[in-house]
């Protein structure tokens, strides 16, 4: 059986194209939202050829595939519902709520922070590596030492090892907004944001190289390198405020008006109000 193939027979079997509302993966299991339950066809799917197995959690109906397979058969199936979130637009039926709100926030944290794990995980072995070939007893197998090692590559080390990290509330932001709903590109750039160049490094700030930026006499503000809450609490409010613009904003200005305010709203929500209360409870969690 074709990849295909599967993925055509794993729409059929859990009732079509209507019946799925929303589609997301992790790193080993399809994870589909539907809108009846009682339209899947259980056995026959655990009994296709490469499925693994398959459970219905937190409102979920996950089918076990396996790390590679999975990420083809989620594209593959995304080309049939015709959109990640099938049941999110073109007024389809909305799929009923399962799980009570402790489940249904799991899952939501799920949905946000799975795709994100990949590339940390790359770059937590970027630094293991790193590490590795600049150690004195490594170096010393080749006859070499550590001020032998090329200060370009060291550099080009320390972009694998660092960005995914310095970067992080971007990739936290594009999570979160492709799990509202919001619109990819607005939400890469509203990340980005929160740590742009221009702002102080929270880094050089909190080794006191730097000192933040004070607005209003006594607001605090520096960049959010490494912080995750300010991001996605920034990113959840600016997606459900984007679509309510798309709902109320005249088709005629929608391209100019909606980003505009959209990226003014979440970059000042993000500046002045809930990124330094956050970013002061992720301090405290650290440090707890």
């Amino acid at each position: 059986m074709t990849e295909q193939e599967l993925a055509s027979k794993i729409v059929e079997l859990t009732g079509g194209k209507e019946n799925i509302s929303t589609v997301r993966h992790c790193a080993t299991r399809l994870r589909i939202v539907v809108i009846d339950r009682e339209k899947i066809d259980t056995d026959a799917v655990e009994n296709l050829e490469r499925v693994k197995g398959s459970f219905f959690n937190s409102g979920q109906y996950q089918i076990i595939l396996g790390t590679g397979l999975v990420n083809r058969i989620y594209d593959e199936v995304i080309k049939i519902t015709g959109d990640p979130d099938a049941g999110a637009k073109g007024g389809k039926e909305e799929a009923p709520v399962y799980g009570n709100k402790f489940q249904r926030a799991v899952r939501m944290f799920s949905d946000v922070f799975v795709p994100v794990i990949p590339v940390l995980v790359a770059t937590g072995l970027f630094m293991e590596l790193r590490g590795l070939l600049t150690q004195e007893a490594v170096l010393s197998l080749f006859g070499m030492t550590p001020g032998d090692v090329p200060q370009a590559l060291l550099t080009y080390t320390q972009i694998l090892t660092d960005t995914a990290f310095a970067f992080l509330p971007a990739l936290v932001c594009w999570s979160t907004f492709r799990n509202f709903g919001g619109s990819p590109v607005i939400s890469i750039v509203l990340g980005l944001m929160l740590v742009s160049p221009s702002l102080p490094s929270a880094y050089d700030v909190g080794s006191g190289a730097a000192e933040p930026l004070i607005f209003f006499g006594f607001l605090r503000v520096a960049g959010y390198q490494g912080s995750v809450l300010p991001a996605f609490a920034t990113g959840i409010l600016t997606a459900k405020f984007e679509k309510f613009l798309r709902r109320h904003v005249p088709d005629a200005v929608d391209l100019i008006v909606t980003p505009f305010v959209t990226l003014l709203a979440g970059s000042a929500l993000a500046m002045f109000c809930i990124g330094p209360v956050l970013h002061m409870v992720e301090n405290v969690v650290l440090f707890w």
